[in-house]
């Protein structure tokens, strides 16, 4: 099966082959695909990095056929580039570049080179822990299937977060609770742990990142730092639990 990879800042990733139906992820630029099948303008597609499959429109284009068996260079920060043609692209935390220079200035893919704005080592160097590199999206707006610091759901958050320092996860929450180390206290609970939410039921629904003993960074209307403790997350502006806490994961 041909492998494909995402040429654009990223590329939407759809329930159904329609603009009306839900954005359910996104392909970041240099992450890869198969293209599984056709309909009309659109292609429903498997992503090489997770395995999560939707519908993106054919007619954006912003990808190409790549074959590179290799794994990309993960930035660690955002990075603006420049096309031969001149354009520039502002790329998210969490992209894949190939064949980067030894000094950090350009990449490339195929045929098409990049010029990189700035570029240093420390672009590409994840910050020393978890919640360092999840401070960096503080802010960021809530945005359904979002994978970028232009909008970021809660697992979307997550995943991008856990990529940085070379950890694959699957692209929903509760899939993401089911890999690492069950913590069956939260006053065992460490900062970098995962924490996984219910709402009504007892379904996974949400997920976050300890940052202290009794705070969490996570995505819900924007990237936010609120309380938590043995019950779930406490919302001071809305004066009561908001997520009940359900299962505590250790990734590294």
């Amino acid at each position: 099966m041909d492998l494909f990879i995402c040429t654009n800042v990223f590329i939407p990733l759809r329930s159904a082959p329609s603009h009306r139906s839900e954005m359910v992820s996104q392909v970041l630029f240099g992450e890869r695909f198969h293209i599984i099948e056709s309909a009309a303008s659109w292609l429903r597609i498997e992503t090489d990095f997770d395995s999560y499959r939707g519908w993106i429109d054919n007619s954006h284009g912003g990808y190409k056929r790549f074959s590179e068996p290799d794994p990309g260079i993960i930035t660690g920060n955002q990075l603006v580039c420049v096309r031969t043609d001149g354009s520039r692209l502002s790329l998210s935390p969490g992209s894949e570049l190939f064949n980067l220079q030894t000094d950090f200035s350009s990449f490339s893919i195929g045929e098409e080179r990049y010029q990189i704005e700035g570029g240093n080592r420390e672009k590409f160097t994840p910050s020393a822990t978890l919640t360092e590199t999840a401070l960096m999206f503080l802010n960021i707006p809530y945005l359904w299937g979002g994978r970028t610091t232009g909008g970021i759901d809660c697992s979307g958050f997550l995943q991008v977060v856990c990529k940085i320092h070379g950890i694959a996860m699957p692209r929903d929450a509760a899939r993401q609770a089911e890999l690492g180390t069950m913590i069956s206290f939260f006053g065992e609970a460490q900062p970098g742990d995962l924490i996984f939410f219910s709402g009504e039921t007892e379904n996974i629904t949400h997920t976050g990142i300890l940052l202290t003993m009794n705070k969490i960074i996570h995505a819900s209307g924007t990237v936010r730092i609120d309380t938590i403790d043995h019950q779930g997350i406490w919302r001071d502006d809305a004066g009561r639990y908001t997520h009940r806490l359900r299962i505590i994961k250790r990734i590294i």
